[in-house]
């Protein structure tokens, strides 16, 4: 496997050395499954105006994303979490990149 943009299947392989080919597949169709209430969690801390909440969104966005090697996703939530302020710009366009990194992510689960 080769590295790129939106990935690093290596730090995958490391999770799949360390918990098994079975768990380490399960943690990540859960963080799969989970983002969508991170990213409900996020649109309502731009909506409410809510900076902690949007922070610790982005957080955990970043840190599951950082688990899997979804590497641009958690610079980008990364960026968001240490932001002074909220931007739903960045909030839409992290939601788009997780849109392209979800069906790289899922193509791990194939190989």
């Amino acid at each position: 496997m080769t590295h790129d943009d939106l990935i690093d299947p290596s730090v995958f392989e490391e999770l799949q050395d360390a918990m098994g080919d079975d768990f380490a597949a399960e943690l990540l169709e859960t963080f799969l499954d989970d983002a969508v209430n991170m990213f409900a969690e996020l649109t309502q801390a731009v909506q409410a105006g809510d900076a902690d909440s949007y922070r610790r969104a982005s957080h955990s966005l970043k840190s599951n994303a950082q688990t899997f090697g979804a590497t641009d996703l958690a610079e980008k939530a990364r960026e968001m979490e240490l932001s002074s302020g909220i931007d739903a710009d960045a909030a839409d366009a992290l939601s788009a990149l997780f849109q392209q990194t979800k069906t790289r992510l899922e193509g791990l689960l194939d190989e």
